[in-house]
């Protein structure tokens, strides 16, 4: 699921965007922040419809083989034990999932071969041909082959990754976030009639967590040039143009937390844009954004303007 790393990921670009096309209506792009988050989930429905659509499509390669000019005893009578596989089944029976599939429109015509490819790649593998095998199967087996489907063939295909690519630009830097939700719902599935099968939820707490990136990312807005002025009494020895947009962005958002967010640990907050700046701005930013930051809040504890509750202390 989206942690808080992520969720401030998702704010780093919504800002970005908001200031590569010159601001605009707030709303709009408060709106496409959230709809970012959304994506996630929609990208988790159409793997799960994915791999349900390699599991049945045993069937199709079952009546092509029996279909063919000289079919063999073994075309004649293939083992479609997949089809009953309990994972598979009970996600068809799921409501949620088949809301989610209404919804998002999830349908893989678009792509006729991308299945089939996958679909053979599992039936050529040794691990498919062990799964067949096996007698007296349990939860466990029926798990183990729908992961092995998920995490060796699909995630394997180039052909997959290209068309989940081509469908969603979120992909790249989410595909570790799907990964955890495919996880989570293995583990939701217990195939008990006393429990209720799950899908994952794509954060911990949606109610608090959107409530925290809408507040990041309207507060960013909101003080921008207070917070820029902050920064630049801080970076006078730096030409503007040497200053990457990005380490400006993650500053200024550290800096809404260190003011506007009581219950979010100062350190935490250094911490987590520390490791962002690795992932997408310069190699040097790290130590860049540390030395900023640290005489930036330094001077807010000495003008009282940081004030932390809770859990959420300043050292």
């Amino acid at each position: 699921m989206l942690n808080r790393r992520h969720l401030r990921v998702k704010v780093l670009q919504a800002l970005y965007a908001y200031h590569q096309t010159n601001g605009g209506d707030i709303k709009v792009h408060e709106k496409n922040l959230l709809q970012s988050i959304d994506k996630v989930y929609e990208m988790y429905i159409w793997m799960l419809s994915l791999i349900s659509e390699v599991v049945d499509y045993a069937q199709t390669d079952a009546t092509e083989r029996s279909n063919k000019h000289l079919p063999t005893k073994e075309d004649l009578n293939p083992d479609l034990k997949i089809l009953g596989n309990r994972f598979v089944v009970s996600l068809k029976e799921n409501k949620e999932y088949l809301t989610a599939l209404k919804r998002y429109k999830v349908e893989w015509s678009f792509e006729p071969e991308l299945t089939k490819t996958l679909f053979n790649i599992l039936k050529n593998s040794p691990e498919y041909a062990e799964y067949l095998q096996k007698t007296g199967d349990t939860i466990q087996t029926d798990k183990d082959i729908i992961k092995f489907i998920f995490k060796k063939v699909i995630l394997k295909s180039s052909l997959a990754e290209q068309v989940f690519e081509d469908k969603f630009i979120v992909w790249a830097v989410d595909k570790d976030v799907l990964q955890a939700l495919i996880a989570k719902t293995f583990k939701n599935f217990a195939f008990d009639e006393h429990e209720k099968n799950k899908l994952a939820e794509v954060t911990g707490n949606w109610e608090e967590d959107r409530e925290f990136i809408v507040n990041l990312f309207t507060q960013n807005i909101r003080h921008e040039k207070e917070y820029q002025e902050m920064i630049s009494a801080k970076t006078q020895n730096w030409e503007p143009e040497r200053i990457a947009m990005m380490d400006t962005l993650l500053m200024k958002m550290a800096i809404t937390e260190f003011i506007n967010f009581t219950s979010v640990p100062v350190k935490v907050t250094i911490n987590e844009y520390l490791e962002i700046s690795k992932e997408f701005s310069t190699p040097k930013s790290n130590s860049f954004l540390n030395g900023i930051l640290d005489k930036i809040l330094i001077e807010l504890k000495a003008q009282n303007k940081i004030k932390k509750i809770g859990r959420g202390l300043i050292e």
